[in-house]
């Protein structure tokens, strides 16, 4: 049995090799980084809309930011199982998101436009996810990824009709 340091223990990961979680914990990251950048400007938004709808809107985005911050934790505490330390500052998240931050005195109409094209991404990013996992049979990963598309794309289709 190999010997261990008093500070130092051993960690088995769930009968997959590094190199089999390899991909699935770089499209973790890609997401995790995407969902982090989201609830900033989510949060952002939620800050600063105004107009006629501020009302509908405020709790919309309030409804969002409670969700993204529990998928946020779902998506971490996966990585963690991994036995990895997922990126965890803004600076490392702002370079890896495809999501990209915005300025704050843009409309309440665009602010929803913003979130629909950030679902898209999210969107892509939980497919990669769900592919990587496909591929090495980690049907846990699979299906936290599918559970969270499942709600993405209906408030997708929801805020799809309020802009139309």
């Amino acid at each position: 049995m190999k010997q261990q340091t008093k500070h130092q223990k051993e960690y088995k990961k769930l009968g997959f090799t590094y190199l089999d979680t390899a991909e699935i914990l770089v499209t973790l990251n890609q997401l995790l980084s995407n969902y982090t950048i989201h609830y900033h400007k989510l949060y952002s938004f939620q800050w600063n809309v105004e107009g006629n709808n501020f009302f509908e809107l405020q709790k919309q985005f309030n409804i969002e930011c409670d969700q993204v911050k529990l998928q946020i934790d779902s998506i971490t505490e996966r990585i963690r199982v991994f036995g990895v330390k997922p990126k965890n500052t803004l600076k490392q998240h702002i370079e890896f998101s495809k999501i990209k931050e915005v300025q704050l005195d843009i409309s309440s109409i665009s602010m929803v436009e913003e979130i629909i094209s950030d679902f898209q991404i999210l969107h892509n990013s939980l497919l990669d996810v769900i592919n990587a996992a496909l591929d090495t049979g980690d049907s846990a990963t699979e299906e936290l990824a599918v559970s969270i598309i499942k709600r993405l794309e209906k408030r997708n289709w929801m805020f799809t009709s309020w802009i139309n």
